[in-house]
């Protein structure tokens, strides 16, 4: 299969792609790295992208970021880092890689438990991971020739110490579970769904 890996060089993305390199033909896209580059918040960039690669069966993202603070301080501006990146971003795959995708290929987007179990200062990740499992939802419907799309929601993972502090009384996810959920989406027969590895 030829999948393209955006967010390959990321802590969850790295992992995905030791995962699938080994027995499929992997494009690691990245802002600054990978095979090809790509700003995922800019719809040209992402045109770009998908007339680079041409026809392809799986999308993997594991990219976009979001802002991580108090409500009170919090302004539109800020608001909107979520929006445009991790949700847009993650939007803009879809929307125009719906037209280079192969019959039976399938889209992977990533989410996050704060849409469930919200901590303080998460409010902007946690609607922008719940508008990510709600858009996979709905485009699950739409979606011909039958492509198929998931999110993976984790929790905080292993590899990510720095932010455990941030997520009191949450057990960190080991990393090989959230590897088997990426590859449950991009190999199985599941559509529609978001997987919670929590």
């Amino acid at each position: 299969m030829k999948i393209i890996i955006v967010g390959a060089t990321g802590t969850i993305g790295q992992k995905v792609t030791a995962d699938l390199e080994g027995e499929h033909d992997i494009i690691k896209v990245g802002t600054q790295s990978g095979d090809i580059q790509a700003d995922i918040t800019k719809p040209g960039s992402v045109k770009s992208l998908f007339k680079k690669v041409g026809s392809f069966d799986a999308l993997v993202s594991a990219a976009g970021g979001g802002h991580f603070g108090p409500l009170k301080e919090m302004d539109s501006d800020d608001f909107q880092v979520g929006l445009n990146s991790k949700l847009a971003g993650q939007a803009n795959l879809v929307l125009t890689g719906q037209h280079y995708i192969n019959p039976k290929g399938s889209f992977t987007l990533i989410s996050g438990i704060l849409s469930d179990d919200p901590v303080y200062a998460s409010a902007n990740l946690a609607a922008t991971n719940g508008a990510i499992n709600s858009f996979v939802v709905a485009a699950a419907r739409e979606l011909e020739n039958d492509v198929r799309i998931n999110a993976v929601s984790p929790g905080v993972v292993e590899d990510s110490p720095e932010f455990f502090d941030a997520f009191p009384g949450h057990r960190p996810v080991e990393m090989d579970r959230v590897v088997r959920a990426f590859r449950k989406s991009v190999l199985g027969s599941i559509s529609g769904e978001v997987i919670e590895v929590w």
